[in-house]
């Protein structure tokens, strides 16, 4: 059974940053993405940001610029650097692991609130 496990979610003011990690239990032998997704209340999922296993990056366009992807190989964990955040930034976040050919996993969701 595959796990990811979240952590970094919380409150911030507007204009501050927060990182998200995620860390799976998934092998990583087959050619996979790692992204972010999140969901605020009365909206449909979206991605956020997602890297592949030979490190190409895709951003949604509200997020360019302000947060980052990247991501620890050999500790198989993702992280999702928000800067500059703003209160549409505000949903719960959900780790995302999926093989290219293959299943796809979710993470059980960090809340992410930015005030104003």
């Amino acid at each position: 059974q595959v796990r990811l496990v979240e952590s970094g979610g919380g409150l911030v003011q507007a204009g501050g940053s927060l990182r998200l990690s995620c860390s799976t239990s998934a092998s990583d032998r087959w050619s996979n993405v790692m992204g972010w997704y999140r969901q605020a209340p009365g909206e449909q999922r979206e991605l956020v940001a997602s890297i592949r296993s030979d490190g190409t990056t895709n951003y949604a366009d509200s997020v360019k610029g302000r947060f980052t992807i990247s991501k620890d190989n050999a500790k198989k964990t993702v992280f999702l650097q928000m800067n500059s955040l703003k209160p549409e930034d505000t949903a719960v976040y959900y780790c995302n692991f999926a093989y290219v050919l293959g299943a796809m996993y979710w993470g059980q969701g960090t809340q992410v609130t930015v005030s104003s």
